[in-house]
């Protein structure tokens, strides 16, 4: 009985080592491709920013005669250059597998542009001009990115204080006009993402003003005492840091 039962533990086994020999080779199992997603722009950011600001050349225009308003003649200051600062608060979209990033953008800031001129020809009077103590700007955005690297293009409107003063001392009066003047503004910038929530951005934006204010007063026997002073408009340059709220998801995988 023993060795009837050897015999038929020796035949399964050899028969069990023959079905393992008959079976195919096993095929390889490739690991998993290492997944690098691309980053997304799509988040709302808070952000703060310096620069510099400098205003294109004032026109004073005298338009002094007894009794009538004619315009004499025109003179020109420049403002001096202004330091600037303040805060941004904006969104961004970016549809998935689309380079192009949509954004609008809020900013408002500090910015103190002044200067000022004799009047050539009566040395008397002083036209002066003051921008700011501050301006707004909303503006929508249009960027092209390269994964974690944008460029953009901003345009809207602008907010901007602008005051301007004729003194004449001879005749003893000084006449002002302050207005909240609303603008276009367009410029651009690049912007580059340090990690999932940071961003560094330089940018420059043109602020249209092509205003013109008038000033002026009666004197007693002499007659309309008008300046009108206009300005074209302004340039900014500044540097900023965002930080945007939470992470936006992967557009896609890359292998």
């Amino acid at each position: 009985m023993k060795k009837f039962l050897l015999a038929t533990v020796a035949t399964v086994a050899m028969a069990g080592m023959a079905s393992a020999a008959d079976l195919p080779a096993r095929m390889p199992v490739k690991a998993p491709p290492v997944v690098a997603p691309v980053f997304s722009w799509t988040g709302c950011y808070i952000g703060g920013y310096v620069g510099g600001a400098w205003a294109e050349d004032a026109t004073a225009s005298d338009e002094y005669l007894s009794g009538v308003t004619v315009p004499l003649y025109n003179y020109g200051y420049s403002p001096d250059s202004s330091f600037i600062g303040g805060g941004t608060l904006g969104c961004n979209w970016q549809p998935v597998g689309s380079p192009f990033v949509l954004g609008i953008e809020g900013e408002v800031g500090y910015i103190s542009l002044e200067g000022s001129a004799l009047d050539p020809f009566d040395p008397t009077v002083t036209s002066s001009t003051k921008i700011g103590d501050w301006y707004g700007m909303i503006t929508g955005r249009l960027g092209y990115s390269w994964d974690r690297m944008m460029i953009y293009v901003k345009g809207g409107a602008a907010f901007v204080d602008v005051e301007n003063t004729l003194t004449d001392t001879f005749f003893g009066f000084s006449s002002s006009t302050s207005d909240t003047i609303t603008t276009w503004t367009v410029g651009g910038g690049v912007e580059w993402a340090l990690d999932p929530n940071w961003s560094i951005k330089a940018e420059y934006m043109y602020i249209a003003l092509d205003e013109t204010q008038t000033q002026g007063a009666f004197v007693t026997g002499v007659g309309t005492v008008v300046n009108d002073i206009q300005i074209d408009g302004i340039h900014t340059a500044k540097v900023g840091l965002n930080y945007r709220f939470g992470s936006a998801p992967p557009l896609l995988a890359r292998y």
